[in-house]
């Protein structure tokens, strides 16, 4: 998992720097130090801290200087929401590709270029990814071992 600057944290939580060094020094945040003494925060321990945070206390970032989140949601139908940041953003044409990372996991949207320019995605942004399907399928597959054809029968 990758390691990030506590300055670096802080921009993805919302909250300024000396927010995460204060979590830092009482235990509310987990990092790893370098040899030199400093605090490098994992990619997993941010997503924990994102993930905690209570729907009264997101709109407190918001509108903050520096701060990323512009607005709030109030209401949507689509309730598989998955928040991540954007990892990666390909254009070509009319349509567009976006990558996120969500914790340990990547997923991966197709959406027009006008849509990417009209969020203006850029990678390192906060994103949500909203899923909305009306089915889900999950298979397996398993080796299928050569069977002779089946006999068709004639009519007597």
């Amino acid at each position: 998992m990758a390691l990030v600057t506590v300055r670096a944290a802080a921009e993805r939580l919302g909250v300024g720097y000396s927010t995460v060094k204060l979590w830092i020094y009482e235990g509310k945040l987990r990092t790893t130090q370098t040899p030199g003494g400093h605090h490098r925060v994992s990619e997993a321990e941010i997503e924990r801290l994102i993930a905690r945070q209570s729907p009264a206390t997101a709109p407190l970032t918001a509108g903050k200087p520096g701060s990323r989140h512009t607005g709030l949601i109030v209401a949507l139908s689509g309730r598989n929401r998955l928040r991540g940041f954007v990892e990666e953003v390909r254009t070509d044409g009319l349509m567009g590709q976006v990558k996120l990372r969500i914790g340990d996991q990547h997923l991966t949207a197709v959406i027009t270029r006008d849509a990417i320019a009209e969020l203006k995605l850029r990678r390192g942004d906060d994103a949500l990814a909203i899923i909305k399907s009306t089915e889900v399928m999950i298979a397996r597959e398993t080796p299928v071992a050569a069977r002779p054809a089946p006999r068709r029968r004639g009519k007597r």
